[in-house]
């Protein structure tokens, strides 16, 4: 009998293990520099999705009809990694901000967002997709920085509408530093990686729809003199994420050097850090000024797209030269390019933006082929079904991909952008199973 008990409990830890090792198999997991989703690599070409777990409340702004809605269509165009801001903070009413706020004060949380995140996440598991959810901002759109640093004493802090970005990004400076601060975002971080999912019943941490906990949307030391305490919290934070999480992979949301005062030795030091699994560039060709001018204003042709084209591939060649030293992904996370004439109607025309598209998804194909370290990219980023009704986003409006503070339209991709869509269907049947 003994023995008889002693088989069962053997066999029983063996289907345990065995369970187990499903489950973590359906993570997505990094294994010798490159994604694992399950015994296959994983390339991809996804979009960011900021807005989702709003869209999925059933409070201010929640539609989970269009969110299905908008997910079905993703998924049928193969589009399988959504990049998603977890929550704003801060007060509602503030203009260009995100709302409404999942933090209205530290500790303080709207539930419908949390339940919009729970209802988000439940139905990309159902269809196979997976998050890269971020945590905190260096921008103004959704909270972030300013939000901890008023919270940590340091009073109203200025907001780049009113005051302009130089003395916005000189007043951020101060994150850096400012321990306070950090320990109220440690706290968000704990809260919401501690959570479990009222749908489904799984922990987050258990949850294979999350790809990875990103540390913020394009942090920045927002000067040199910041950058030695800016690459410290980066290094706690990601333990701190590490320590709470065993299963998910972490990412920072960098810009790359441009997000490091372009200092790529910077990047590449808060990349090799043990806890932090890939690497994140961002690009903006239009905001950085990669581009010819006529008469002193922005103009799109054939030069335009040669320079903006170039600049993209020489930025991406130099971080992923860096990946190469480290034996880690690299993902062009976030990228934009202007609808034809920078026209924010949807009705206007993106033939210069589809060339673009084309162009950068080529380049990830070809590294897919080679077993390259360019793993992936989103684009930014998916409007959909929305139906914009002014240029700046005002409450009650859809949400586009264009956040408050941003001409509603302009870098979005709704579902009525045949031609981008067909550019995207295309790249991404390169990458179907």
């Amino acid at each position: 009998m003994k023995k008889l008990l002693l088989l069962v409990t053997i066999a029983a830890c063996v289907a345990a293990c065995q369970q187990k090792n499903a489950e973590v198999s359906d993570f997505v997991r990094v294994e010798d520099g490159h994604f694992m989703r399950g015994d296959k690599p994983y390339y991809y070409v996804g979009t960011n999705f900021w807005y989702g777990a709003i869209l999925g409340s059933e409070g201010q702004g929640g539609n989970r009809e269009r969110l299905v809605r908008e997910l079905d269509e993703m998924k049928r165009m193969g589009i399988d990694n959504l990049r998603i801001l977890v929550g704003s903070d801060g007060e509602r009413g503030v203009k260009t901000k995100v709302e409404p706020t999942l933090q209205e004060k530290p500790g303080v949380y709207n539930d419908t967002i949390l339940a919009g995140l729970d209802y988000l996440l439940m139905e990309m598991g159902k269809r196979q997709m997976v998050a890269v959810l971020y945590l905190n901002n260096s921008w103004e759109w959704s909270g972030g920085y300013g939000f901890y640093l008023e919270h940590a004493g340091l009073g109203k802090q200025p907001r780049p509408d009113e005051a302009g970005y130089p003395a916005f990004m000189e007043a951020m400076t101060q994150y850096a530093t400012n321990e306070k601060a950090h320990q109220l975002f440690y706290d968000y971080v704990r809260f919401i990686i501690g959570r479990t999912n009222r749908y489904t019943g799984l922990k987050y941490i258990d949850d294979p729809a999350i790809m990875s906990w990103q540390i913020g949307n394009e942090p920045r030391a927002f000067s040199k003199e910041a950058l030695p305490a800016f690459e410290k919290w980066l290094s706690e934070a990601s333990a701190l994420i590490r320590s709470l999480d065993p299963n998910h992979l972490i990412s920072v949301g960098s810009e790359g050097s441009w997000g490091c005062e372009n200092d790529l030795s910077s990047w590449t030091r808060i990349c090799a850090d043990r806890n932090i699994d890939y690497c994140n560039v961002h690009l903006w060709p239009f905001n950085w000024g990669w581009l010819r001018k006529a008469d002193g204003k922005e103009v799109m042709n054939d030069s335009t797209l040669t320079v903006a084209l170039k600049n993209t591939m020489d930025y991406v060649g130099q971080h992923l030269a860096v990946c190469d030293s480290l034996n880690k992904p690299l993902v062009m996370e976030e990228f934009g390019f202007p609808r034809d004439e920078f026209s924010y109607a949807k009705s206007s025309t993106t033939m210069w933006r589809d060339n673009y598209y084309q162009e950068v998804f080529g380049v990830i194909s070809d590294n897919a082929s080679k077993g390259g370290h360019f793993a992936g990219c989103n684009f930014w980023g998916w409007g959909g079904f929305a139906e914009p009704k002014h240029v700046q986003w005002e409450p009650g409006d859809d949400y586009t991909n264009d956040p408050a503070q941003e001409t509603q339209g302009l870098n979005s991709v709704f579902a009525t952008d045949s031609t981008t869509l067909q550019v995207i269907s295309t790249a991404c049947s390169a990458f179907l199973p």
